[in-house]
């Protein structure tokens, strides 16, 4: 009785859509890392990427409906020739998928923008990238222009960012990245916005900043509570974002996923990926489910994966909210019924401070240098994150 209670149980928490991964059908194709993506329709696109012999320009559908994956004509076409490449940026405007840069055979640096017509199954070579040849690019979608930027060029890291727009076919630059040069950050929109988070910095990050078109500014957000990293991948379904997967400081490949709420500035730490620890994997959203798959961890990874997440934080997470907020020297936190573990993280992920608190007291912060931090709350029901300004 108590295993059929439990499988009910189980079921009934996958009907109502609550935090979980199932396992969809495998990429085709060899296994590879470092896929551009784009979606158009009802379907999610795989193109380029590295396999176990090299980069390739190989492109495949995914379709949701029917769970399978199709072939569709390579990068460019069949005089696109050259054209292998991975770690590219992958977009989608006006009903059209794009692919730009990247690292292509002989490890050269790409500037090229490739558009793909769904309709007529054709590539069409777009105007240049105006930045430096580059590969480990993010980019984000606002009103149907791309925003593209950071990244490694052939001199270093890189900070630029640049706008596309498809009915010009033209770019211009745009506001430099305040956070530092970096590649393989990751980048999405949520509510109107652009953000960036994560990547290497010559560092491993773990900041998220938003951006502004309207009036073309960065401003820094609460850091993602979880190891700094790269290669991770980045999905939202407003008003939240997910960061998931990626390779930590040590070469250590990270299977965590944490909600990003825009309303709070705040993340929760949700069910860890089950595909386990990866880097440069892939992401996309098709008609409102988010899907991972891909990357590296040792050997190319051709797996793939639904994920049934929470569009908000829940009721419950929202009881808890911590003033004064900035503080100088002491804050409460509100909602806490029972002695509560909580650990301070710098902006840069390290602990600074542990201990348990309670709702009666106060928890002092007098001795941490001003700064934003990170206090990480081990309920007995999960794990909950908020953010702290010590002035």
């Amino acid at each position: 009785m108590k295993i059929k209670f439990y499988i009910f149980i189980l079921l009934a928490s996958k009907a109502l859509g609550q935090d979980y991964w199932e396992v969809r059908d495998s990429i085709k194709g060899a296994p590879r890392a470092g896929i551009a993506t784009f979606v158009l329709g009802n379907r999610g696109y795989a193109a380029g990427g590295i396999k176990a012999d090299g980069s390739t320009r190989k492109v495949y559908s995914y379709s949701k409906t029917q769970n399978d994956w199709d072939d569709e004509p390579s990068i460019g076409g069949i005089s696109g020739g050259g054209l292998e490449r991975n770690l590219a940026s992958g977009f989608s405007l006006e009903g059209k998928g794009y692919v730009c840069l990247g690292e292509g055979l002989g490890s050269v640096f790409m500037n090229d923008l490739w558009e793909y017509d769904k309709s007529n199954q054709t590539w069409t070579q777009k105007a240049d990238f105006i930045g430096s040849p580059r590969r480990g690019a993010a980019c984000f979608i606002i009103n149907n222009i791309a925003y593209l930027g950071t990244g490694e060029d052939a001199q270093g890291l890189c900070g630029d960012f640049y706008a596309y727009s498809p009915l010009e076919n033209s770019w211009e630059a745009i506001a430099e990245f305040p956070g530092g040069a970096r590649r393989q950050a990751v980048g999405f929109e949520l509510n109107g916005y652009g953000w960036i988070a994560t990547g290497d910095a010559g560092v491993l990050m773990n900041d998220l900043w938003s951006y502004n078109v309207v009036s073309n500014q960065w401003q820094q957000k609460s850091n993602l509570p979880g190891t700094p990293r790269l290669g991770a991948v980045a999905w939202s379904t407003s008003p939240s974002a997910f960061i998931a997967t990626g390779q930590d400081p040590f070469g250590a490949y990270l299977n965590d996923v944490w909600q990003y709420n825009y309303y709070q500035n705040a993340w929760t730490e949700r069910n860890v990926f089950i595909g386990g620890g990866r880097v440069n994997a892939i992401s996309m959203v098709i008609n409102g489910s988010a899907f991972v798959g891909g990357g590296y961890n040792g050997a190319y990874l051709d797996d793939f994966y639904a994920y049934h997440g929470l569009a908000n934080l829940s009721e419950f997470d929202e009881l808890f909210n911590i003033y004064p907020n900035p503080s100088k020297s002491w804050v409460k936190i509100q909602g806490i019924q029972a002695p509560t573990p909580y650990i301070i993280y710098s902006s840069f992920g390290q602990e600074v401070l542990t201990g348990v608190i309670t709702c009666l007291e106060p928890l002092n912060i007098e001795g941490l240098p001003k700064g934003a931090y990170i206090i990480k709350l081990s309920t007995q029901h999960k794990i909950i994150s908020r953010s702290l300004i010590k002035q």
